[in-house]
Formats: C-alpha cells, sequence, structure tokens
C-alpha cells in the first residue's frame, strides 16, 4: 500500500507548476540579443523625453501681478499686450476684476481714457462687479486726458451710472472726483462734489483742499485770490497744509492773477470773524453752522469765494464789499505818490499804504526808507495785521503776488513754522517766481544747501530761463559752470530756455554751436524759441541762418514754426511796394523766396497723438510663397 503511495507521488512530481505556469518554452539569450534589448530600450527613452511637456497655466493673480510690475516700469503697451494676446488669447484665461482694475489704474495715469472706458465695458460684459478703486481710476483718466472736454462728458456720464445704481462712493473715489471737475470743469462744479460728498457723511482732509486749489489754479484771471481765501478756509478749520499744498499755492502765484484788486482787498484784507457775522444776519431763517474746526458752511464758502450774484445773501456780500471798496478808494490818496518815488517792486507791489499820521509830504529818500521799514503783513494769516495797510496796490508780475505772502522768507518760514521742509519742487517753484537777480539763486543755493537738497536739471533750467526772459544771454551761460561742478548735464530743456535770451544773430549762431559741441541736435522747440526772436527785431538774415541750420540738422518744421515764419514773411499793414521803393521791402522780398525754396525741400511734422505711443503695433501678416 505503501509502496504504491510512493509510485505515484514519484509519477506527479514536477506535473504541477506545468498547470500553472504560463511559459512553455525556455531559451538562453545571447550577449548581443541583450545588447540590442539594450539600446531599444534607450530609444524609448529619448523618443519619450523629447515630447513637449504639457505647459504650466499661469493664473489670473500671476498675470496681474506682472501687469502690475510693467506699469510700474511705465510700460503700458506691454502690460496691455500681455493682458488680451497672452492671457485672453493664448491661455484663455477668465479674467478677475483685479486684472481690469489694475490696467485701468495705469491708462489713468497717461490719461488713455478711451482704453480705460473700453476695458470697463468689457469688464461689465463678463459679468465682473467694479470695486471703488475701479471707479476712482475711472475718474482720474477722466481728470489727466488730453482733452478735457472729452474727459468732463465720460465723467458726468458714469457719474450719472453710478447715481442710477446707487452705488455709495468713498472718500478716495470722490476725491479722484473732485479732481476731474477742478482740472476739467470750474470751482462751482468743485463745490457740487463737495457738498454731495458732506452729505454722505465724509469729512473734509487737507487732500479735499489740495483738489480745491487745483481748480483755484485753473482759472488764470482771478486763480490767485480763489487759492487765498481756499487757504484760509483751511485753516479755519483746523487743517495743517503739506508740503504740496504750498506746492500748489506758489502754482497760483506763478501762474495765476489776483483779479480786481478793489474786490481783492474787500475779500482779503476784512476781518473773517466780523465778515461772517454780518453775512449770517442777513440770512433768512438760516444760521451760519461754522461751530469750530473741522466743520464748514459750504454755502457761505461758496457763495463768498464765487460771489455769485444771483441770490439774496450775495447781495449782501456785493453791498458789504462795495462799501469797504468807497471806505478805501478814498483812503488810497498815497499809491500815486509812491509810484512817483519809483520804489523798488517788492514795495509797490506790497501792501502799499501806510498810516495817515505817516503821510506827511516828506522827502523821498525817507519815505522810501520808512516805508520799507514797515512791516507788511502776510496774507496767508488768519489774521491780518491792518496797522500798515489800506489796500492792495497793483499786482501784476509773479515776484508781486509772492510779496503778497511774504516773499521767499516769509513762505519758507510759514513751512517751517508748521514742521515742514521744501522739496526741490518747492525751490524750483521759488526760481521762477522770485524777482530775477544774483542775490535772489544765491539765497535759493544757501537754501537748498541749508536742507540738504541737491538741485536738479529741472531747477537750474528755471534759473535759466529767469534770466532768458530779461534778454541776458551772458548771465544764462554764467550758469552752465555752475551746473558743471554740481555734477549735472544741459539738456535740450536747458538750452530751449536759453534761446528765448538769444535776441542778436551771434548769440544765437553760439548757442547752435554750443549744442553741437555737447552733443546735443536742436529740436523744434529750440528752433521755433530762435525764430520768435529774429522775428520780433525784422531780422530777415538772421532768420535765413536759422532755417539752414534747420535744414543742415533735418528738423521737421512743426505747425508752429509754419505758423511763425508765414507770421514774418507778410508785407506791413497798409504798405504799398508799388508806391516808392523801401529796403525794408527788398529784405522781406528776399526772405520770402528763400522761405518758399526752403519750404518745398523741407519735411513736415505732424503733432503726434498723445495715445499712438500705447497702442499695440500692428504686425503685418507674413506673405505666401504663392502670394510672392
Amino acid at each position: 500500500m505503501q509502496d504504491s503511495t510512493n509510485n505515484e507521488i514519484e509519477e506527479d512530481f514536477g506535473s504541477h507548476p506545468s498547470n500553472f505556469a504560463s511559459r512553455r518554452i525556455f531559451r538562453k539569450t545571447s550577449p548581443e540579443l541583450q545588447d540590442l534589448n539594450y539600446r531599444a530600450s534607450a530609444d524609448e527613452d529619448d523618443t519619450e523625453e523629447s515630447r513637449p511637456r504639457p505647459v504650466r497655466r499661469n493664473t489670473s493673480y500671476w498675470y496681474f501681478l506682472q501687469c502690475k510690475k510693467l506699469i510700474k516700469q511705465d510700460k503700458l503697451t506691454e502690460a496691455l499686450d500681455m493682458f488680451e494676446t497672452q492671457m485672453l488669447k493664448g491661455e484663455r484665461l477668465h479674467p478677475e476684476e483685479y486684472n481690469y482694475t489694475v490696467l485701468i489704474g495705469g491708462c489713468g495715469r497717461v490719461g488713455f481714457l478711451k482704453k480705460a472706458f473700453k476695458l470697463y465695458n468689457d469688464m461689465k460684459k463678463r459679468g465682473l462687479c467694479p470695486t471703488d478703486a475701479t471707479y476712482t481710476a475711472l475718474f482720474n483718466a477722466c481728470a489727466e486726458s488730453p482733452w478735457k472736454d472729452s474727459g468732463l462728458q465720460q465723467a458726468l456720464r458714469l457719474q450719472q451710472e453710478l447715481k442710477m445704481k446707487n452705488v455709495q462712493l468713498s472718500l478716495i473715489t470722490y476725491h479722484a472726483l473732485l479732481k476731474t471737475h477742478a482740472l476739467c470743469s470750474d470751482l462751482r462744479a468743485c463745490f457740487h462734489v463737495l457738498r454731495e460728498m458732506l452729505q454722505n457723511g465724509h469729512a473734509i482732509t487737507q487732500e479735499t483742499f489740495s483738489f480745491l486749489l487745483m481748480g483755484c489754479i485753473k482759472d488764470k484771471d482771478q486763480g490767485f485770490r480763489f487759492s487765498l481765501q481756499v487757504w484760509r478756509q483751511m485753516l479755519k478749520m483746523g487743517i495743517k497744509p503739506d508740503s504740496y499744498s504750498y506746492n500748489l499755492l506758489l502754482r497760483a502765484a506763478r501762474d495765476c492773477g489776483i483779479g480786481d484788486p478793489a474786490v481783492a482787498s474787500c475779500l482779503l484784507l476784512r476781518d473773517e470773524e466780523e465778515f461772517a457775522q454780518k453775512v449770517s444776519k442777513g440770512r433768512k431763517g438760516q444760521r451760519a453752522k461754522d461751530g469750530g474746526p473741522h466743520t464748514m458752511d459750504i454755502d457761505v464758502f461758496e457763495r463768498n469765494l464765487l460771489l455769485e450774484k444771483d441770490t439774496e445773501e450775495q447781495s449782501l456780500v456785493s453791498s458789504l464789499n462795495k462799501e469797504e471798496a468807497d471806505k478805501l478808494s478814498k483812503e488810497t490818496y498815497i499809491q500815486p505818490h509812491l509810484m512817483q518815488n519809483n520804489f523798488s517792486s517788492d514795495i509797490i507791489s506790497g501792501l502799499q499804504s501806510v498810516r495817515n499820521e505817516e503821510m506827511a509830504p516828506i522827502e523821498s529818500k525817507s519815505l522810501q526808507s520808512s516805508v520799507a521799514k514797515a512791516s507788511f503783513p502776510n496774507l496767508l494769516d488768519q489774521r491780518i495785521n491792518m496797522t500798515n495797510v489800506v489796500s492792495l496796490g497793483a499786482v501784476t508780475s509773479a515776484s508781486d503776488r509772492l510779496a503778497l505772502i511774504g516773499n521767499m522768507e516769509g513762505l519758507l518760514g510759514k513751512m517751517e513754522a508748521g514742521g515742514l521742509k521744501p522739496t526741490i519742487k518747492t525751490l524750483t517753484l521759488l526760481a521762477d517766481i522770485i524777482a530775477p537777480g544774483d542775490q535772489s539763486e544765491l539765497s535759493l543755493l544757501l537754501v537748498a544747501e541749508q536742507h540738504k537738497l541737491k538741485p536738479d536739471i529741472s531747477f537750474f533750467n528755471s534759473l535759466v530761463r529767469q534770466k532768458a526772459k530779461l534778454g541776458d544771454f551772458e548771465g544764462a551761460r554764467a550758469l552752465f559752470p555752475v551746473l558743471a561742478e554740481m555734477g549735472l548735464e544741459p539738456n535740450l530743456h536747458t538750452y530751449s530756455n536759453l534761446a528765448v535770451a538769444c535776441i542778436r544773430e551771434q548769440d544765437g549762431l553760439q548757442l547752435l554751436s554750443d549744442m553741437k559741441a555737447s552733443g546735443i541736435t536742436p529740436n523744434a522747440h529750440v528752433y521755433s524759441a530762435l525764430i520768435s526772436r529774429a522775428s520780433k527785431r525784422l531780422d530777415f538774415k538772421y532768420l535765413k541762418e536759422i532755417l539752414k541750420s534747420m535744414k543742415h540738422n533735418e528738423v521737421p518744421a512743426t505747425e508752429v514754426i509754419i505758423r511763425q515764419l508765414e507770421f514774418a514773411a507778410q508785407y506791413p499793414p497798409n504798405f504799398d511796394k508799388y508806391k516808392a521803393k523801401n529796403n525794408y521791402l527788398d529784405k522781406i522780398d528776399g526772405f520770402r523766396g528763400y522761405y518758399h525754396h526752403w519750404l518745398k525741400s523741407m519735411p513736415g511734422q505732424e503733432t503726434p497723438h498723445p495715445w499712438e505711443k500705447y497702442k499695440p503695433q500692428r504686425k503685418e501678416p507674413k506673405k505666401s510663397k504663392g502670394n510672392e
């Protein structure tokens, strides 16, 4: 029994693997075959590595950061191209609100109004919700637009749209809207925005008054008077101005007038508290709400500033101004006497009347010294010392207006008292305003050294322009060694300012020679200034030399230059060239002939569109071989 069992086991030995194994034949491989297999596997690995890997898709936020970085580098065109070409068309990503907002903000800073609102409309079509930052950027685009009428119309449409949607604007957005009306409209529109801002519970800040000062500067006739009234209202509310506010005030003194001297005297030389009481008594059923710091009666402030004549309250203000003007006009008998003595400009331009006891007829030298020693008030003060003042005199120049706010020393003293330091922009504006003179320039340089400010090329360009306006060519050129000592080099703006002083032909040719030696090619602005000077002197020989230099340097003629030359080539009015021979007529005929020949050989230059540089360049389609 046991033997039979052993025999069965011996017969079945090794038969079970054959039932479960899939391989029936075993072959021995050679080294050559193994090598071939290895090469085949290596080729497969190479083909796998050569296959293009899937590109990692960037996110919308990554594109937001890249566009923001490009805009900071002043590369708006590249940012727009990245958004529209790579993000939308290339990767087909769905943009978010911040992608549009950052681009609208970049367009707003450069005034690219059309593109900003196109992005805004695309944003709404995609169903994205704009934020306060979006609206702020849009209003800023309206304010910075080169065409102010178009910017104002777009701002009004957007403002109406937000009212229909009942969108509550933030203080920053209101400031952007206020800036738009300040630069594109007028002060009356600014007060409408200011009133709406107060009704929505926003507080008035120092930045609010900065935008009001911008609106004042837009009025070239009486913007300086407006600026002083806005400044006093700011101080009255307990808001301290900053350095930017002082720079805006200096811009108003440089660019704007004071308006009617009688009205300015009534508004700027009065007791504010007494005036406010008289106005509040004249109002029917209402009292002024000026209850302390950081509060303001917007109605009284607007009527006082704009002198509206349609309301009953303003009729009271107008009558009060008339009474004060009549009173002051009776006491200004000293003004002709002061003008007879030929006082220095800072005394004449100041508040030019002293008290009656000092008005006895005396010698001119003693009168001049007594008035010079008199302490004239600073119109930036809240309370004006009227001891030596009766009314404002003739305020015609920028240095006159600077004298009303304490001259350079008084203004810098006010800044120092408020804990502020002047910037190089402040000194550049002062260089445009102060009376020309070596002492004034030295004072500015001493102030810059005192506050450790390094003068830049814009500062020296202002000094050169001041001397050039007086026709002092040599004095303006004397500043060039100072430039070299400061480590600065003159640029095209420097030579453009210097060209204003080139009254004589030799000065103009010397300027062109200096520019050639410096490696700077004159542009149209330099030639326009030279042509203006030569045309005023009717120096046709000088004009020919300028035109020859333009042709040699291949500077195209602009529209402004053509108008200047056309004016210079005209015959004098009521002049008959057939009556008698005239040497002047021969000169102008010679110039006319040369000018028309020159005009045919010179290329023209159109004024470039301000938005052209921000538009992406169109890529020409590649021509196929069949078309070739």
